[in-house]
């Protein structure tokens, strides 16, 4: 098998060490030598590490992508001269049985050496800081929406039923009564009397909602809940406003993709920190589509499809995405709509939903190639895609509901 990096390097990391075995290949009548040996991942033995393969003159570091334990590596390796590969360890399973530390890193540097496997995309070191950013945002968006349910059982423990009536109880008029109960204030026709807006025509059913058993212990519980909301709320503006100033390179991209419909601009910011907003990474839009995991899979034998079920991709772009599309499948008049409902009827939400996430990256990388925006078939691109399948249907349904149907053409 041909040789593609003569001297080759794989890194088997965990928390405190790797497993590092540097192959050179031998010409002629030389023997291939696989030398392996452990190194500390504090950053000076990182460092030191650096120098030795800089020393051995190597081509390629292959590394596994374990949790985040490769990062230190990665960081410090990838502007050493040589290329720095990080590869999925379902790509490079050795064989059963045979798995300790250094065959993991003797196998994958054999791999490495004879160009066997394909490296992740990792972004370059904006995007990364972005992706921080990004991320963070939604874990503490998480749990924030995790202390409001925290704080809805607490009221439902005093039997103050103000979600069955408010649609949402941090709002202006909710967060009043809120504290207009903590503060001691338990009537409630007064409490009902702090609605607003629409909520007023409601005060009848509010203050039925009010009359419960909310005692000083409840009012406690409630101020704590209110404070971390409060706290979680404030970290979010803070990171949205850090995420707005890294966000400036990208304006004119994100721009661009929110002319999708259902894209917003917190799904735009999850689309660029996590796609690096450079389509030329990616050969084609089925390649986006693949790596984000929304493609059917691969899974045939004998001639026959055993599963066709999609592989686990980017979950914070799919999460994004996702509610981007569960966003288009409630708009009657856009295309994606349609699509969405068209397939929802055959083969269920869930697909229906994967489906138009698929669409969605497609129509990003042609864009981003492009830099065109979003031009929109509109709602009624099947019916104009197919027009005499379209009436052979609707003449069908109006026949079994008992219709006897004649055709005129209109004038």
């Amino acid at each position: 098998m041909e040789v593609v990096h003569a001297r080759c390097a794989r890194m088997d990391i965990s928390k405190k060490d790797a497993k590092v075995c540097v192959r050179i290949a031998g010409a002629g009548r030389r023997k291939t030598t696989e030398t392996v040996t452990t190194w500390g991942s504090m950053t000076s033995q990182i460092l030191t590490l650096r120098e030795h393969l800089v020393d051995q003159q190597v081509t390629c570091v292959v590394m596994e992508a374990t949790s985040d334990y490769w990062k230190p590596f990665y960081y410090l390796l990838e502007d050493a001269g040589f290329e720095v590969m990080l590869v999925n360890a379902r790509h490079v399973k050795t064989l059963p049985g045979r798995k300790t530390d250094v065959a993991d890193a003797t196998w994958l540097a054999q791999l490495g050496a004879h160009g066997l496997v394909r490296g992740s995309f990792v972004p370059p070191e904006p995007i990364r800081q972005l992706r921080d950013l990004t991320r963070t945002r939604a874990a503490i968006t998480r749990e924030r929406g995790r202390e409001v349910q925290r704080l809805e059982k607490l009221l439902e423990d005093a039997g103050i039923k103000l979600s069955a009536v408010a649609s949402d109880i941090l709002g202006v008029p909710g967060r009043a009564m809120l504290e207009a109960l903590i503060g001691g204030d338990r009537d409630p026709a007064a409490l009902a009397d702090l609605a607003r807006r629409r909520l007023r025509s409601k005060i009848p059913q509010l203050t039925e909602a009010l009359n419960g058993r909310f005692t000083e212990h409840h009012a406690f519980l409630a101020r704590v809940h209110l404070d971390l909301i409060d706290r979680h709320t404030a970290a979010i503006n803070m990171l949205t406003e850090r995420i707005e100033v890294m966000m400036e390179p990208f304006q004119g991209f994100r721009d661009l993709i929110r002319s999708i419909p259902g894209i917003g601009v917190l799904t735009a910011d999850v689309i660029i920190a996590e796609t690096g907003a450079d389509m030329t990474r990616f050969p084609t839009a089925k390649h986006l589509a693949s790596w984000a995991g929304t493609t059917p899979g691969n899974n045939e034998s004998a001639g026959k499809v055993k599963s066709s079920r999609t592989r686990p991709g980017n979950p914070y772009l799919q999460g994004a995405l996702g509610a981007a599309a569960m966003a288009c499948s409630q708009n009657p008049r856009t295309y994606l709509g349609a699509r969405y409902r068209r397939i929802a009827s055959r083969r269920g939400p869930q697909k229906a939903n994967v489906a138009i996430q698929h669409s969605m990256l497609i129509a990003i990388w042609h864009m981003g190639t492009t830099g065109a925006f979003y031009d929109d078939p509109g709602a009624d691109y099947f019916t104009r895609l197919h027009p005499d399948r379209s009436k052979k249907r609707a003449i069908h349904q109006l026949e079994a509901m008992g219709y006897h149907v004649t055709l005129e053409n209109a004038s």
